[in-house]
């Protein structure tokens, strides 16, 4: 299973006094030195964290692969089709939410996804550049995803996150979606709200082959630094695999 790390929070505290640190591109760095798979970051349209010359510096300078989380915004996408970063993901957005709420509405009141969805993994696709959708863990979503010729969906766990450990239901509905995209010939990654605490009993989920963290890795480097940080998550990891 590959670990990749979302360093959008280091931007966030950059962008609260608007200066130039701390760079979200050497905490990249770091986490690579620390043995990370990937770096995450989310351009998003009012970019209140990430900038474009982050990615631009990211996509210079990083040998690990490089995820792109972006909505379908005319700008972004055109910007991602010539960075052309090893994986973009589409995720929604809405301009006051403090962070992604849910997966993508691909379903758009029965009418599928909508054309311009569509026409963006597409163009990222001639591009050569690997799509993926984040998702809710539901069968329509899935079915809707594989439809759309994206090449990986992305679980959306922040239901999971916010209900554990106090109810099984979202962990059996994460993993029997898992076993559907699977089975569809979808490559499957996870990420939202997973934490140190709970990120073991997804970790486990066999068919996942990517996970994205951030925040909680953010918010531990506080205390113990990023690399510090990102070893001691990469370890639970690793024991959750052979658990």
């Amino acid at each position: 299973m590959r670990f990749y790390i979302n360093v959008d929070h280091v931007a966030t505290v950059r962008e609260a006094r608007k200066t130039d640190e701390p760079d979200p591109v050497r905490a990249a760095l770091d986490c690579e030195e620390a043995g990370i798979d990937g770096v995450t970051v989310h351009l998003r349209e009012d970019r209140r964290h990430i900038q474009d010359d982050d990615v631009r510096r990211m996509a210079d300078v990083l040998k690990c692969p490089l995820n792109l989380e972006l909505a379908t915004a005319d700008d972004i996408v055109q910007f991602a089709k010539e960075l052309a970063p090893h994986q973009v993901t589409f995720v929604p957005e809405k301009r006051q939410e403090i962070t992604t709420e849910g997966g993508l509405n691909l379903s758009n009141d029965g009418k599928g996804p909508e054309p311009k969805l569509l026409a963006a993994v597409e163009k990222l696709l001639e591009r050569g550049v690997r799509t993926s959708l984040f998702i809710d863990p539901d069968p329509v979503s899935v079915e809707l995803a594989k439809s759309t010729g994206a090449d990986a969906v992305e679980f959306h766990t922040g239901e999971y996150a916010n209900r554990y450990p106090d109810s099984d239901e979202p962990l059996a509905r994460l993993k029997a979606a898992v076993k559907i995209a699977k089975e569809l010939g979808l490559a499957v990654h996870a990420g939202h709200g997973l934490t140190y605490e709970n990120v073991r009993p997804v970790a486990r989920i066999p068919e996942i082959e990517e996970l994205s963290i951030g925040h909680s890795i953010v918010s531990r480097s506080i205390f113990v630094g990023i690399r510090q940080a990102v070893l001691e998550m990469d370890q639970i990891l690793k024991e959750s695999r052979v658990d």
